[in-house]
């Protein structure tokens, strides 16, 4: 259902992206108004990256290049400066072993949006008398229910870093925690859900598909993934300088949470280009709140 030519396609530039961020030295685009953004293939990630994407190139005149690549690697790409920024730092749990690593080399650009979660979700339709919270997963026979299994999303993210970390918190030696992409995952989920079956996901707010089905978030009692985290922006070291318009639109680029999920559910049947174009032309004071700084910018100061 959701295996697609463009599925395919990204995976594909998705490796060529990764030589791309390890080799490609800054220097190469620098003098020029391209910014190179570095992304990932979840529906929160696109439907920022689109909007920033449109506003900074049909308002502020530059050139975007999108990166899609490992989470990892944008950090990386980021603190090297073989990318300009990135639009998906979860804060302050999600993404630490990341950030610990590369906050002294990087600038952080403030806040996108807030009060975002990641966790374990079931279907409604089983029995929070059996399964209420992670350690009713080790309750006898409930194991078998879930076919030992744990679906995930891709390896490289801080939800399966977390994730990993909760199979060991909390003994759930009888599962199985698996790898794959956020298509794969809401796949699985569509499919037990059509059959009635029992399945636990890796999934996170905002994410478009608690519009889809009737989902519940697993109690977490030891907190190993965490709490409510923030979306930043971070740029590398000396975007601000480089591109003084860009980072002034992308520390005022505060988007609700609940418009953006709102733009997640309407593009998995359209596109996430499309409807950021809608979402650009139906919010034009937001619009020019993220822009009013800006636009004021001299624009001999910005390259």
């Amino acid at each position: 259902m959701f295996t697609t030519v463009k599925q395919a396609f990204r995976k594909m530039a998705a490796a060529l992206a990764i030589t791309a961020v390890a080799a490609t030295p800054m220097a190469a685009h620098a003098e020029g108004k391209t910014i190179r953004v570095g992304w990932t293939a979840w529906s929160d990630a696109e439907a920022v990256t689109n909007i920033a994407k449109q506003l900074l190139e049909q308002k502020l005149g530059y050139k975007v290049e999108l990166v899609m690549t490992d989470i990892g690697l944008q950090y990386n790409g980021v603190a090297k400066g073989n990318l300009d920024v990135m639009l998906m730092s979860w804060q302050p749990l999600t993404h630490k072993s990341y950030w610990d690593k590369v906050s002294d080399q990087v600038e952080d650009l403030g806040i996108l949006y807030d009060q975002a979660r990641l966790g374990w979700v079931v279907p409604d339709y089983v029995p929070v008398s059996e399964v209420k919270s992670i350690e009713d997963l080790k309750k006898p026979g409930i194991a078998e229910k879930f076919n030992k299994r744990i679906q995930g999303i891709d390896a490289g993210s801080g939800l399966m870093r977390a994730s990993g970390a909760t199979v060991k918190e909390y003994a759930l030696d009888g599962y199985q925690l698996v790898t794959a992409s956020d298509a794969a995952m809401v796949s699985a989920v569509d499919r037990a859900t059509k059959r009635n079956e029992w399945i636990v996901a890796t999934t996170w707010n905002p994410h478009w598909m608690f519009a889809q089905y009737k989902l519940r978030y697993l109690e977490d009692p030891k907190k190993t993934l965490g709490g409510d985290e923030a979306i930043h922006a971070v740029g590398r070291k000396g975007f601000a300088k480089d591109f003084p318009k860009a980072a002034a639109f992308i520390k005022n680029f505060k988007i609700p949470l609940a418009d953006l999920e709102a733009i997640m559910l309407k593009a998995k049947d359209t596109s996430f280009d499309k409807e950021a174009t809608a979402y650009i032309q139906s919010h034009p004071q937001m619009v020019d709140q993220w822009l009013h700084e800006a636009m004021a910018i001299n624009n001999t100061a910005a390259r």
